[in-house]
């Protein structure tokens, strides 16, 4: 006679997932909490500091742009101040010639001018590499503003180009620059939302894997030379939006403002805040308006001569960034995340008392 037992049911309790949101809502929902920021930042400041918010605005996604392409696929352009000129001339001659355009179409038709040229240098990109590179930006940043000497009546020769935009709607009682803020913010935002999700997308894993190893991305199916190239067009896209938006700020396009100590800057910016980081490239933008305006300021108090003036920011930028580098390697985000890792462990030992 056999005994028939049964074991009791076990019930094996699987970890419920929680719901995350979509990348690209989280990033929405993101930027429209920067916006309210910005704009309560601007109804409690006068003018001048938002032109200084502003400013801050137009450098980050062209910091952003490069943070892509140099801390996400490793190439070096100090070019970028290229894509800059041509995204601001683009919208001075559209607001000169074709009046009737409205200004997102202005802007728009800059960053695609911007991109077209970043296919170009990208496509010559992927065939150079290191200090080649550089040197072909470089030269980029060198010959584009020449053209204005060369073409004066359609370019505006030394003086470039100056013109108006009245983008603020009839009834709208808001200060002039105050609304270019808003303006400028908003078109930087909605940028830094695809950017980030280029980051975060199968893109910005093709850029990490080509800037790691070449040879290893090349094996896994990765096309290398057109991840450059869309890495450079991306870029490039962003330098055009942030000279459009410079343009529309300041209502000229010159060829004074896209030297090539422009691009160094972005480039300093983009170390400075922290490579391949997008927060980093916010500080960076941050310290490059910054810097500049506390050196200004120094100079005035000193009652520096006109050229020790003129040269008094960057030298104040290059020892500061000098100092941060030294102290933290991976920039100003990689020091905050220094100092989170460094407070976690603290806390944990307070709770467990």
């Amino acid at each position: 006679m056999s005994v028939r037992t049964e074991l009791p049911e076990t019930r094996v309790e699987t970890p419920r997932r929680r719901r995350t949101l979509p990348p690209l809502l989280v990033h929405a929902l993101a930027a429209a909490g920067a916006l309210a920021v910005v704009v309560a930042l601007t109804l409690v400041t006068d003018e001048f500091t938002n032109l200084r918010i502003a400013t801050i605005g137009y450098y980050l996604v062209a910091v952003a742009g490069l943070t892509l392409l140099t801390g996400l696929t490793g190439q070096v352009s100090l070019g970028h101040g290229a894509f800059m000129f041509i995204g601001a001339y683009t919208v001075a001659l559209l607001v000169r010639r074709v009046p009737s355009f409205p200004l997102w179409a202005d802007l728009l038709l800059a960053s695609a001018a911007g991109g077209l040229a970043g296919l170009l240098a990208g496509a010559a990109a992927a065939r150079l590499r290191g200090p080649y590179l550089a040197g072909a930006t470089l030269a980029l940043a060198v010959g584009l503003p020449a053209l204005t000497r060369r073409f004066p009546d359609f370019l505006g020769g030394s003086n470039g180009l100056s013109f108006t935009v009245h983008s603020r709607p009839a009834g709208v009682t808001v200060p002039e620059l105050r609304w270019q803020t808003w303006i400028v913010w908003l078109s930087v935002l909605l940028a830094l939302v695809l950017v980030a999700n280029v980051v975060r997308g199968r893109l910005g894993r093709d850029f990490r894997a080509v800037r790691d190893d070449e040879v290893a991305a090349a094996v896994s199916g990765i096309a290398v030379g057109r991840t450059k190239i869309l890495a450079f067009l991306v870029s490039a896209v962003c330098g055009g939006l942030a000279g459009g938006l410079q343009a529309f700020l300041l209502g000229t396009a010159a060829p004074g403002s896209f030297t090539p100590a422009l691009s160094l800057s972005l480039l300093a910016a983009v170390v400075l805040g922290g490579l391949g980081s997008l927060w980093g490239a916010l500080w960076g933008a941050v310290a490059l308006v910054c810097f500049q305006a506390w050196s200004e300021d120094l100079a005035d108090v000193l009652h520096l001569n006109t050229d020790v003036a003129n040269n008094l920011p960057l030298a104040v930028y290059g020892v500061i960034l000098i100092v941060v580098v030294l102290a933290f390697p991976r920039g100003i985000q990689g020091g905050f995340q220094w100092l989170r890792a460094h407070l976690k462990p603290s806390r944990r030992a307070e709770g467990e008392k």
